[in-house]
């Protein structure tokens, strides 16, 4: 049952299942506790590892230890999903698990499913034989929207919906509304369903690009070893997606590309990639702790999504308007430490990883938010601005980064359960006025601000660069060569 202190959004009348139970995992369990009602007899969690037992026995949830793959996931997961009457709930939030297939089968048995990003099965992220444009998140992405062509409408599968992706892509909408009200622009607010209108109100602004602009200040109680990687959240999904080639959407107010850039010959072409590892790649950012800042050019998700959702085309099908977009992350001090490390062994992951969790850290924030650049107020920031001790007070197993993302998955089912034919969707296309209003109470102080920062402050300098002074804004300025 649900805790009657919190708002119930829903009931799951049938199974809910759980895959993988990882720091995301253990931070999601009690806020579906809090938020549905539902029989806790009929949960299940998998996960290949037996960590937490003590914590699902203490909460009552059944678990099978063991790996959801490619051979098994029908057998393994079908009549789990489906036992006794109701509908259930199929919650995916392991890394290694093939979002796409897993999408299909709960399709098939009319079972509402969401993930946070969409995971390939074991293997794709470090296969030597892949041509790099195979290996990007433009080609995992492709897939899931051939599908939703496909087989449009029927039950609804929310793909990556964490905070980023996810989230992120509420505040976009959220950010555009409060900067034509800043500006004095007439305008009427777009519907959910109405992606040029809302296309046009980016374009109409000025918009060039958006960043997902985070820095993690949260700091460890104790020096990081050597050869460990820490992080504060999934160290596997991090590494993964961090030697995965760097993404970005592309937008039409650029006049240079990178040398090693590769365009996309299928799909939608909202997007870039560049031929070298994301986590080693980096940008010139803002947010509001540390002012400018540098960050890291991970592949993500919503760097496609937000770029291809705000496309402003022609009748004829040739893009008028398109941002920039692109994730510029700076992660806690010591997963920088950890990348470093890594990638000064050739990129060979340290012998052990670790997530830090809430006891473990002693204080700082993770900011998280979009950065909106090019309009006539330059740029303004969006987001989350979640400290730990803030985090401990509100929600239990977890810490600020993984509250951003739990709250998330929480938004992400409710709007599911409200919306349970709207069929495959991506963060962009939901009600952002509902996903936020089910998230805000976990999200600490969600703030605006402007800043008149750009890309061009401070240089040259002291040494000649190459870059371009009539457009501060263009990604030539924003690239770290």
């Amino acid at each position: 049952m649900a805790n009657q202190d919190y708002p119930v959004y829903g009931e799951i009348t049938g199974p809910i299942v759980m895959i993988g139970f990882g720091s995301i995992g253990r931070g999601t369990l009690p806020l579906i506790e809090r938020h549905f009602k539902f029989d806790k007899s009929r949960m299940v969690v998998i996960d290949p590892r037996d960590t937490d037992r003590e914590l699902l026995d203490k909460h009552g949830v059944r678990f099978i230890q063991e790996a959801v793959t490619i051979e098994n996931y029908r057998d393994l997961l079908t009549p789990l999903l489906t036992e006794g009457e109701g509908q259930g709930f199929c919650v995916n939030l392991s890394v290694d698990t093939g979002s796409l297939d897993l999408i299909r089968m709960c399709r098939e048995i009319d079972v509402p499913y969401i993930d946070t990003v969409v995971e390939p099965w074991l293997g794709f992220y470090f296969d030597t034989e892949a041509s790099n444009a195979s290996r990007t998140n433009y080609a995992l992405r492709e897939t899931v929207r051939k599908e939703k062509r496909k087989n449009p409408g029927g039950t609804t599968a929310v793909s990556c919906c964490g905070a980023n992706p996810g989230m992120v892509s509420w505040f976009v909408k959220q950010a555009l509304v409060n900067l034509a009200k800043d500006t004095g622009l007439s305008f009427e607010e777009p519907s959910q369903e109405d992606q040029k209108g809302w296309a046009k109100l980016m374009e109409k602004l000025g918009v060039k690009g958006v960043h997902i602009a985070e820095r993690d200040t949260q700091r460890s109680k104790s020096p990081k070893p050597m050869d460990v990687f820490w992080n504060t959240w999934s160290v596997e999904g991090f590494i993964s997606e961090g030697l995965q080639p760097s993404e970005l959407g592309w937008g039409t107010h650029e006049t240079w590309k990178p040398k090693n850039a590769k365009k996309h010959k299928q799909g939608c072409k909202a997007a870039i990639y560049l031929e070298q590892p994301g986590a080693n790649t980096r940008v010139r950012t803002w947010c509001p702790t540390p002012g400018p800042q540098y960050g890291f050019l991970v592949t993500h998700n919503e760097s496609i999504s937000i770029a291809d959702f705000f496309t402003v085309s022609s009748k004829k099908g040739k893009v008028k308007y398109r941002p920039t977009c692109h994730y510029a992350y700076h992660p806690a001090n010591d997963a920088v430490l950890s990348l470093h490390e890594m990638f000064g062994n050739g990129g060979k992951a340290q012998s052990q990883l670790h997530v830090l969790d809430e006891n473990e850290l002693v204080d700082g924030v993770d900011e998280l938010g979009v950065l909106l650049y090019g309009h006539e107020k330059n740029a303004y920031w969006f987001g989350s601005r979640l400290s730990l001790e803030e985090t401990r007070r509100i929600a239990p197993y977890q810490n600020a980064t993984g509250l951003q993302v739990t709250s998330a998955v929480l938004a992400g089912m409710v709007w599911a359960l409200e919306n349970p034919n709207a069929g495959i969707v991506e963060a962009d296309e939901m009600d952002y006025k509902r996903c936020l209003e089910v998230q805000m109470p976990y999200l600490g102080p969600v703030e605006g601000h402007y800043t008149d920062w750009t890309p061009l402050d401070g240089r040259p300098g002291l040494f000649p660069e190459d870059i371009d002074e009539s457009d501060p804004w263009q990604f030539r300025n924003i690239l770290v060569h």
